[in-house]
């Protein structure tokens, strides 16, 4: 079985893309004082970008906006919000709203 280089090149580059932007604000910024307007701004970046890319997600419905009754992840979300907001437990907030969606896919 003859192995070719070129894969062994690609996987090594890839390694070395994906590794490269990690480390070099770690090797440049770790002597470096960061300023706290800057940590507080970093601490949004979760919450933004679990809103990117969940709102499109249950908002959108065969690719149209549908905010209704007929969009089971809406439905799904609008009743699981207040048990997560609550109990703070999410699998008890997961297993509520995958059973909605059954439920709404099934009997609705």
């Amino acid at each position: 079985m003859k192995i070719d280089l070129n894969y062994f090149y690609l996987v090594l580059g890839m390694g070395f893309v994906t590794y490269l932007p990690r480390m070099l604000p770690a090797a440049l910024l770790s002597k470096q004082k960061i300023p706290k307007v800057f940590i507080k701004f970093l601490s949004f970046v979760p919450a933004a970008v679990l809103s990117a890319l969940l709102v499109p997600g249950v908002l959108m419905a065969e690719n149209k906006l549908n905010i209704g009754f007929s969009n089971p992840f809406f439905v799904a979300t609008v009743l699981t919000f207040p048990l997560a907001y609550k109990t703070k437990n999410m699998f008890v907030t997961v297993l509520l709203g995958m059973g909605i969606v059954v439920l709404h896919n099934y009997f609705i």
